[in-house]
């Protein structure tokens, strides 16, 4: 792919988590942006460049988007946060957010998959379930936008953008039967983070790698926007809480190689959260890509040993031939270095159990 120059342009939210993600990365990264704010395909805000109508509409129009050169040098609306950050590094490697060691690479990339596709359904459970919740999102995340709304407009869209929110509660899964096992994991999780935030500055050692920045975005939400979740974090994880103020801008925060943690360095707290990954998300993957291979619309499963029902999801069926592809490039000592940390945490059905004929 082309390199990517600078400044990196881009489109998005403040309300939307990977667009938090992504901006995080990016100061991190120490990258010069534009940063419009908007969503591609609605009419331009204040402030917005005169020459907006230039730039390219993605099919589906999703938040971050990134507007990059093709191999023809022709602009590219791009929308999916993790292949965009390895193509970011192969242009600017400096202050890497992907480990060295291909073991420990390996587990971010698991770890980014378990904040955009299971984390998400946590954040995107509590904005549009609890009354609190809605009543918050739904009056302020279309000021977001633009704050100039005039009242009746703002009070119009607050009803139609929250009605359309709570409708699509399904799509990811929550609804009467999973919610319980949802707000189980959250806390759990909060558990975890709490305590590998005791035995270093980020997940993987004491720098931030891509999975750092992926739970953050989430978290931006579950912990800093909505009340109901926040209230849990501030009541049990007070770590977490502040260290997603932290991670919103590292630019400051200097790093070196050593900082990442070895494959035999891989603590109880890190065992203890892979399992937790194992516990949650890696049942309903192995159910969902299987569903999708037969062509089923939805699926049922047991997580955490309750039932769990949704539709079917082909991107996360991408996620998962995704991880198994990343884990069987690993040369082979990596590669059994790797099968011992999942099989320690009990993740080894993700690459292993049989999927469709």
């Amino acid at each position: 792919m082309p390199e990517i120059s600078l400044p990196i342009l881009l489109q998005g939210l403040h309300g939307s988590p990977y667009t938090r993600k992504m901006l995080a990365v990016l100061r991190f990264k120490r990258l010069p942006y534009r940063f419009m704010i908007g969503m591609p395909n609605m009419p331009a805000v204040p402030g917005s460049d005169a020459d907006r109508s230039r730039l390219p509409v993605p099919k589906v129009p999703l938040l971050p988007t990134f507007y990059l050169p093709d191999e023809q040098g022709e602009l590219q609306a791009v929308t999916d946060s993790t292949p965009l950050i390895r193509r970011i590094e192969a242009s600017y490697p400096d202050r890497s957010v992907l480990p060295d060691d291909p073991v420990m690479a390996f587990l971010n990339d698991l770890i980014e998959d378990y904040a955009d596709e299971w984390l998400t359904r946590c954040m995107f459970h509590y904005r549009w379930t609890y009354p609190p919740d809605i009543e918050k999102s739904g009056s302020i995340l279309p000021l977001l936008q633009r704050v100039d709304l005039p009242a009746h407009v703002l009070a119009g869209f607050k009803q139609q953008f929250s009605e359309r929110q709570i409708s699509r509660l399904h799509v990811v899964g929550s609804n009467e039967l999973t919610a319980p096992v949802i707000e189980d994991s959250y806390v759990r999780f909060l558990a975890c983070m709490d305590a590998m935030l005791q035995d270093g500055q980020f997940v993987l050692g004491n720098r931030p790698s891509s999975a750092d920045f992926a739970l953050m975005g989430q978290l931006t939400c579950l912990t800093h926007f909505d009340p109901t979740p926040m209230r849990i974090c501030e009541e049990r994880a007070p770590r977490t809480y502040a260290w997603v103020e932290r991670a919103e801008d590292l630019c400051g925060y200097e790093v070196t190689a050593t900082d990442w943690r070895a494959p035999d360095a891989c603590n109880e707290s890190l065992i203890t959260f892979l399992q937790e990954i194992a516990r949650t998300h890696m049942p309903q993957m192995l159910a969902n890509a299987r569903a999708v291979a037969a062509g089923e619309k939805a699926f049922e499963t047991e997580v955490d040993g309750r039932a769990w029902r949704q539709p079917s999801f082909p991107y996360q069926a991408k996620c998962l031939r995704w991880t198994r592809d990343a884990y069987e490039s690993l040369a082979a000592g990596n590669r059994r270095a790797a099968r011992e940390i999942l099989l320690q945490s009990g993740l080894l059905p993700l690459l292993e159990d049989a999927i469709g004929n």
